[in-house]
């Protein structure tokens, strides 16, 4: 119910992983691990809502360059309404989607099966979905991450393509996804955020902002809520990994690779959630293409 594209059982895995629509034959490592039913709740309270906005979607023609200055398909009416009946279980409903057919899909969502496959991730405020391998036979390789504050939702998908080479397939960003969602139960509904001004300007505007991190590593998700630990404050360089980073609405931001390393590396994604507030969500990929942990940090202006 959080990541996947908006087609969580047909496009391909990857692409099911990361939109706001997991099913539960995507989820796994659950019901087992100790710290499922925390991440259950969590799931629950991040995610219950209706939640409405236009979908901004950057999509690459072929081989043509990747255009992120401008979005290549807008859905106005994009919205998941997320309900539950009770305690264990749930129904996610979408609409607007660009990759369900006919932009519609409807889903049940259970305790006792969500999160079999392990690849969603929930901390406070934060949660999404995310492939854990950099898989040869599968299409597609990607990341949901929706960060939240009030009753808003401010999402980013990020999918890179494979391309099949003689010596081993290569993965390209095909296409980035952002929503700014708000909740309609909410009357009125959070404002819309101003136009930060460009990537480079809202990294820098948060030079030296204090903060917090905590981690999570697939499978071995907590009981109870770890202490947040001091992090370095807020360098616009140690952000800036890859010369790939752009802004989009909702204040949100991503530093990533256009093709995926052979070697360790690492995705940021950030939003400026308030004119004193920005969240860092960090996904580090080992040197064998898989997911090695979530890190989470929290910076305020003025500590």
């Amino acid at each position: 119910m959080n990541a996947g594209m908006d087609q969580p059982a047909s496009e391909d895995r990857a692409t099911a992983r990361m939109n706001g629509n997991q099913t539960p034959s995507d989820m796994d490592g659950s019901p087992w691990c100790p710290g499922h039913d925390r991440q259950w709740e969590l799931n629950r309270r991040n995610f219950e809502g209706r939640w409405c906005g236009e979908s901004r979607w950057y999509l690459r023609e072929g081989d043509a360059e990747l255009d992120l200055s401008r979005p290549s398909r807008l859905i106005q009416d994009t919205c998941y309404d997320i309900r539950f009946s009770d305690d264990d279980h749930g129904e996610w409903d979408g609409s607007g989607l660009l990759f369900a057919p006919e932009g519609r899909r409807l889903l049940p969502l259970s305790r006792s099966t969500y999160n079999r496959g392990g690849q969603c991730w929930q901390f406070e405020a934060a949660g999404g979905q995310s492939s854990l391998l950099i898989d040869p036979q599968e299409p597609r390789w990607g990341h949901e991450i929706n960060l939240f504050t009030g009753r808003s939702r401010s999402m980013l998908v990020l999918l890179w393509g494979r391309r099949d080479s003689p010596a081993a397939p290569r993965w390209r960003l095909d296409a980035v996804g952002a929503v700014a969602f708000r909740c309609s139960h909410t009357a009125p509904p959070d404002p819309p955020r101003p136009d930060p001004g460009g990537a480079m300007a809202l990294l820098e505007s948060q030079a030296g902002w204090t903060g917090f991190q905590e981690s999570l590593v697939p499978g071995e998700w907590p009981i109870d809520p770890p202490a947040p630990q001091p992090c370095e404050p807020f360098d616009p360089k140690a952000f800036l990994r890859h010369p790939l980073t752009a802004a989009f609405a909702d204040g949100l931001v991503c530093s990533v690779p256009e093709w995926l390393p052979q070697e360790a590396f690492c995705l940021e994604v950030g939003c400026r959630l308030a004119p004193d507030r920005f969240d860092q969500l960090s996904m580090q990929i080992d040197a064998a293409g898989r997911l090695a942990c979530w890190q989470r940090r929290r910076f305020r202006a003025g500590g």
